[in-house]
């Protein structure tokens, strides 16, 4: 603890330069130093539109036509699984409810609608785990319906809570009518979009995240098998949707994991289901072999001990409030850089929630991250002789 008493060595004591204090170097090597592998030009594929993304940092990797508006069929899907999955988390609905399946519901999967079923049937109750099942495995039209109008009381309400979720998630070019993907003119996506969707969905709903990867799903005694052929092709992949209508073509949104590193990919316009495999599986595997995902810095690890005044301690270590993670080309995470600015003076009492500073993390000439810095913890106002002993000091700067 700082002593209150006077001291004219603490006038002495040297200050900061005004306004920030800015140290940059080196960063100890994250792996043995090594070579990094040359980054060649992505794979050509036959889509038409595609993104893959680093799940963790959000960096894109690869891309064609990412914020062309494209028609996303199916993968519509995942943002009606993301409103019940928000109605569950905010406590308006339970995955054992009850779901009365309307004449609607039952229509739009019946034959002759030219889509995918659950085979649910009219005026029967079906809980909402279950329906979320039919949807996430099996695609099911019925159970998409159903679920929309328990959450929203009709489809259309439902279709508007879709479009305000994707202004909050920072979705800026899509717009939902309905919660199955059925064509209109005013459905529409775009890749960068669907990557920012599912990033959500894994993040903020890991618990029903792990149902896009089941194989199959049996209901009414009829077993179908989910149409994500990736899941059988490549033990890593564990997701997401697929979508196919004569307009929008065949389209997949895959995500997959090896190691420590996740990556996101959507694909847009394939020409048939082998396609948009295929496609997918380049653009997976070109991410993970050239690039990686390198934690920089540990969460409340210390970056730097900041100078504090008129303060009851002298001193506070400063640090980010999450683990700082970054992606790079594979064997370049050794050469990252790292500078960080301190919001100088920093001036007693000081919250532990506190922005004092940033740290900046590069890769060669690129700035790759930059992440909000706080104190370890707390810090007091001081006594009096040592607010007014720093006061001086800060009149001195």
């Amino acid at each position: 603890m700082r002593s209150s008493r006077f001291s004219f060595a603490r006038l002495a004591r040297p200050a900061f330069p005004p306004f920030a204090l800015l140290l940059a170097g080196a960063l100890a090597p994250l792996v043995p130093a090594a070579a990094a592998v040359p980054v060649p030009k992505p794979p050509t594929v036959d889509v038409r539109s595609y993104i893959v993304v680093d799940y963790e940092t959000g960096r894109v990797l690869a891309a064609m036509n990412p914020d062309a508006r494209m028609e996303p069929a199916s993968i519509t899907k995942v943002m009606t699984a993301y409103g019940v999955f928000k109605a569950i988390a905010e406590k308006r609905l339970a995955l054992q409810d009850p779901v009365m399946i309307s004449e609607h519901a039952w229509r739009s999967g019946g034959a002759g609608s030219g889509g995918s079923s659950t085979f649910v049937q009219v005026n029967t109750t079906v809980p909402v785990e279950t329906l979320l099942k039919g949807m996430i495995i099996q695609s099911g039209n019925d159970a998409s319906i159903a679920l929309a109008e328990k959450v929203g009381g009709t489809e259309d309400a439902f279709a508007q809570m879709m479009n305000t979720y994707a202004r909050q998630l920072g979705m800026k070019s899509s717009n939902f009518t309905n919660s199955t993907g059925l064509p209109d003119p005013n459905l529409y996506t775009t890749a960068r979009d669907i990557v920012t969707l599912a990033r959500a969905v894994i993040r903020e709903h890991p618990q029903y995240y792990k149902w896009y990867s089941e194989k199959e799903f049996v209901w009414n005694g009829i077993k179908q098998q989910n149409r994500n052929g990736l899941l059988g092709r490549d033990p890593s992949v564990d997701g997401i949707k697929t979508g196919h209508t004569e307009s929008a073509g065949y389209c997949l949104l895959t995500s997959a994991k090896r190691g420590d590193m996740r990556l996101v990919s959507v694909v847009f316009g394939a020409d048939s289901f082998k396609g948009r495999e295929d496609a997918s599986a380049a653009l997976l595997n070109y991410g993970f072999t050239f690039f990686e995902t390198a934690k920089v810095k540990g969460r409340r690890e210390t970056v730097a001990t900041a100078r504090v005044y008129k303060g009851a301690e002298d001193e506070v270590a400063v640090g980010p409030a999450r683990d700082v993670v970054v992606t790079t080309s594979r064997g370049a995470a050794g050469s990252l850089k790292t500078s960080f600015t301190l919001r100088e003076p920093l001036v007693a009492p000081l919250a532990a929630n506190q922005v004092v500073g940033e740290m900046v993390v590069s890769d060669g000439n690129e700035v790759v991250a930059k992440v909000p810095l706080y104190p370890a913890k707390a810090v007091a106002e001081g006594g009096l002789f040592s607010r007014l002993s720093d006061s001086v000091s800060l009149w001195m700067r």
